[in-house]
């Protein structure tokens, strides 16, 4: 779907931003690009739609070099979701998502219809909200418009530029939510830029982490927070400081020995998650004999998942990224995790 070839960007007074970066994102993945101040990582985001022109190198969008696509086809063809959302203050919301349909040359009862659906989509009721100006919104619901702006004239490909950092942790951590459930609805190809670590492992289905203009490891998060390939990696998966953590990032190496192919004999005794030749989880079995279990979202915070392992009254869970089985989790990962936590924070380091 996009495809870097060789790109690098130096500025004219010689800063290099990206250098000689190389990388290709699939049709309906979630790409999220992080790394410290200054990495590059929003000035590649940038490059997509020409908003940046690299300075050497080549960007393809299904195959074709994007300087081969109009600017107005190439951006009417992605969307993009700024930290600084940017509605029309004097529009009302109907009237902002409405712009590039518009301009696209849609019939009003297609623009409505869409204006409608989308606004369903991220729990904006159209009869409430679509005929309110921007000020008269909270700023997570302002930020759901500008998201439905995106994605309004159904583009190929959304950009998100920090799009959550100016909100209040609480609504940061529901629109986190909603772009999780509306990306398995839509499937749109995203690139997801973010300084927010455990942003990029709840909701990329791959990590590109930079550093100076340069990709240092790109993989998914399990194999990010399991398999750093150095210590800058390491160091950087590990300053998270957000008491929020999620099911996968408490992933131990061990978190598929309790995993079976569905077509294996059951071991007699003890708790298995069963997989098919896809690694899609297939349900689980217990002592011998099928039992039904809760899946825990990749993404899902901690105190969320005890919660699910409290009312379930089980030791073990299957945890999935959409229907695909990533590992399994267990109530004692969850203690064993806090306690060292717990130590880290009160400077207590083990001999």
């Amino acid at each position: 779907m996009i495809e870097f070839e060789n790109v690098s960007k130096v500025y004219p007074e010689g800063t290099k931003a990206v250098k000689d970066m190389s990388f290709h994102v699939e049709k309906g993945e979630l790409l999220a690009l992080i790394g410290p101040s200054g990495c590059g990582k929003t000035t590649s985001m940038k490059m997509i739609n020409r908003l940046i022109e690299p300075t050497s190198g080549t960007i393809k969008i299904h195959n074709k070099d994007i300087r081969e696509y109009k600017i107005s086809e190439l951006r009417w063809n992605i969307g993009y979701v700024l930290q600084q959302i940017a509605l029309f203050p004097h529009m009302t919301i109907e009237e902002n998502i409405a712009v590039v349909p518009e301009m696209k040359k849609w019939k009003k009862q297609k623009v409505s219809q869409r204006i409608d659906e989308l606004m369903n989509m991220v729990g904006l009721d159209p009869e409430t909200y679509k005929k309110r100006v921007p000020s008269e919104l909270s700023g997570g619901q302002q930020q759901r418009v500008g998201v439905v702006r995106a994605l309004a004239a159904d583009p190929d490909i959304i950009l998100m530029d920090e799009p959550f950092s100016s909100l209040d942790p609480i609504s940061r951590e529901q629109l986190q939510q909603d772009i999780q459930q509306l990306q398995k609805e839509i499937q749109k190809t995203i690139v997801f830029v973010t300084h927010d670590i455990d942003e990029a492992l709840s909701l990329g289905d791959r990590v590109c982490l930079m550093k100076e203009g340069e990709i240092v490891q790109l993989s998914t998060p399990q194999d990010l927070i399991l398999n750093p390939i150095n210590d800058f990696v390491k160091s950087f998966v590990g300053e998270r400081k957000s008491p929020w953590q999620t099911a996968v990032d408490v992933m131990v190496d061990q978190s598929k020995a309790h995993i079976i192919h569905e077509n294996d004999t059951p071991p007699p005794k003890g708790l298995y998650i069963i997989e098919d030749n896809e690694h899609l989880y297939k349900g689980a079995i217990q002592d011998g004999q099928p039992i039904t279990l809760p899946t825990l979202s990749n993404g899902l915070h901690l105190r969320n998942a005890t919660d699910v392992f409290e009312k379930n009254n089980t030791t073990l869970l299957p945890v999935v990224k959409g229907e695909r089985l990533i590992g399994t989790l267990s109530y004692r990962d969850i203690v064993i995790y806090l306690q060292e936590q717990t130590k880290i924070e009160n400077g207590v380091v083990q001999q």
